[in-house]
Order: C-alpha cells, then sequence, then structure tokens
C-alpha cells in the first residue's frame, strides 16, 4: 500500500522496539528519524534529536515495556525535547501501554498509576496517542487528549482463520477476557467458553471450573495480555483434562516474564501466537511461540491520523 507523507512528517523511534519502529518506516515509505538515547555514569537518561523538527508532525514509536521505568522516561524525555525543538504535534505510538493493570483502587491506599503515566504523557506535551489493546479500555478515558486505541483481535482471528482448524471453540480465560473472546469467536463463527478462575494472590491463579463445551474441539485462549502465564498455563491443562481435543493461545502482548517461558514450555499448549508489540529478545524464544506483526496496522492507522482520515475503519 503506498501513503502520502509530507516533509513535515517525522518519525521516531527510542530503544524499546526499534525492529517495529524499522517495519512501520518501511511500510510508510519513510526513514527513521536521527535521535539517541544515552545515559550518564548515574544512570539519568539523556537524548538527543539530531534533526531538525520545527512545526513538524511527529510520530515517536516506544512500547512502555520491560525495563518498564527506563523506557518511560525515555519517552517523556524525548517529548520534552520535540517540544522545546517546536515541534508542531507531538504522536506517541505506543503498541504495548504498561501499568495499565493498575485502573481503580482494589484495596484501600492503591495508586491509580494507569492515570498517572497518562497524567505524565500529557504534562510533557504529547498531542495523542496511538495504542493496541489497553488491558481495560476505560484507561482511554484518563486522557484528555485524542487516543486512537486499536485491537489485536483482527489480526490474531486472520491467522487462526488461514490455520483452517475445525470444531473450534474460543476459550476466555477469566472473566476479563469475555469480550475478546466473544469478538474472536464472532469472527471465527465459532462457540465459546468460559474458564472460572479465582485469583487468591497477585500473578497466581486457580481454576475453579470451565463454562461451555470443550470435549474434541480445538480451544483457543485469548487474552489482552501474558505475563508469567499462570493463567493460560493452567487454563490450557484445564481444557486438555476436560476432553479438548487440542489447545491454543494467543494475545497482543507477550509481556512473558519470570517463569512464563517455562511453563509454556511445560503447558498443554500447543501453539501460542502473540504479536510484536512487545520485542522479544532471544530469552523470550520457544519453538511453541509464533510471532505476528502489528506494523501494517500501526502504519496505516499512522497515515489516517496524519492525512486527517477515519480510524475508525481500523477497529473493525
Amino acid at each position: 500500500m503506498s501513503y502520502q507523507l509530507n516533509k513535515k512528517f517525522k518519525l521516531f523511534s527510542l530503544n524499546s522496539n526499534q525492529s517495529l519502529a524499522k517495519e512501520i518506516a518501511a511500510h510508510l515509505g519513510c526513514e527513521v528519524g536521527k535521535s539517541s538515547v544515552s545515559q550518564f555514569s548515574d544512570g539519568e537518561i539523556q537524548v538527543n534529536i539530531e534533526e531538525s523538527v520545527r512545526g513538524c508532525d511527529v510520530y515517536v514509536v516506544q512500547s512502555t515495556s520491560h525495563p518498564n521505568n527506563d523506557h518511560i522516561m525515555e519517552l517523556l524525555i524525548m517529548i520534552d525535547a520535540l517540544k522545546r525543538a517546536s515541534a508542531k504535534m507531538i504522536n506517541i505510538v505506543i503498541p504495548y501501554y504498561s501499568y495499565a493493570r493498575q485502573d481503580r483502587k482494589a484495596r484501600s491506599r492503591e495508586p491509580i498509576t494507569a492515570k498517572l503515566i497518562a497524567n505524565l504523557l500529557e504534562k510533557s506535551g504529547a498531542s495523542r496517542l496511538l495504542t493496541m489493546d489497553f488491558h481495560s479500555p476505560q484507561v482511554q478515558g484518563f486522557f484528555d487528549i485524542p487516543v486512537d486505541h486499536l485491537i489485536g483481535i483482527p489480526i490474531l482471528s486472520e491467522y487462526f482463520e488461514k490455520k483452517g482448524l475445525e470444531d473450534v471453540v474460543v476459550v476466555a480465560p477469566h472473566n476479563g477476557a469475555v469480550l475478546r473472546a466473544r469478538k474472536m469467536a464472532s469472527l471465527l463463527n465459532a462457540p465459546l467458553a468460559l474458564i472460572d478462575r479465582r485469583r487468591p494472590e497477585p500473578d497466581a491463579s486457580e481454576i475453579v471450573g470451565i463454562i461451555g463445551n470443550v470435549e474434541g474441539k480445538n480451544a483457543i485462549i485469548v487474552d489482552d495480555l501474558i505475563n508469567t502465564g499462570s493463567t493460560q498455563t493452567l487454563a490450557a491443562n484445564a481444557l486438555v483434562e476436560n476432553g479438548a481435543k487440542a489447545v491454543y493461545a494467543c494475545c497482543t502482548h507477550a509481556v512473558l516474564s519470570g517463569p512464563a517461558i517455562n511453563r509454556i514450555e511445560l503447558s498443554a499448549i500447543q501453539e501460542l501466537v502473540v504479536t510484536n508489540t512487545i520485542e522479544q529478545t532471544g530469552e523470550k524464544r520457544s519453538t511453541k511461540i509464533n510471532i505476528l506483526s502489528v506494523a501494517p496496522l500501526l502504519a496505516e492507522a499512522i497515515d489516517r491520523i496524519h492525512n486527517e482520515k477515519a480510524v475508525s475503519p481500523l477497529f473493525e
């Protein structure tokens, strides 16, 4: 697809996901802007923009993935530098927005960190946010700047549709994943099942039961992200115990922290399909993991925003 970008368009990348930024640039037919990020001996971050951005419509690609706090600071400093360099618009492209799970006060004296990060991004000078699959859609409401919130379900669904599986059932591994699972079930014309899960403590899950028929089915577990893998691997093992023929899993954001890779390798999951919103380094690789690219989707969204066209067709 050919995109129309004027000379005032600039695309920059920070350190979190440079491979994705380069892929987006290739789709748009542009170069990644010249900039550098370094650290002083005491760990303070320095950002240098090495070309003029005066009056430009700037897009900065940066997932706030691990190390989350370093990547957030890089982004905040970059936004401030762009503002002081007289950029006209500062559009931040955050494929993975961390801290989104801390979106409410679940207990007394807890922070709402998702709102705090939104405040920091706005205060630093961001004009617009383009992101994918907030953990909770209501996080959009934490911003007073325009937010374009894309979803990964169509990309994941297309992959499984091309795979040609028969007797498919889409499985929500917990209550919060029901809407995503229902969307995929609709796209695949498949029934829906739900894992009744309890979480006795953070990053620990306990399966209570399965609602829906999974016997003899190819089960596809769908979620927005996989962190330690506890929820998904327990769900996969429970599905096999209840007669599922094969178990697949998918998510938009492959956080894969701590024991996640080992758990996936030892689980009943036959294949885990993720996207590249988070760059997967060597230690996070597995023969079970298949990575799909969101670069074409983000490139089209950037083109639509830049040329003042509707972004809503991309939500389907």
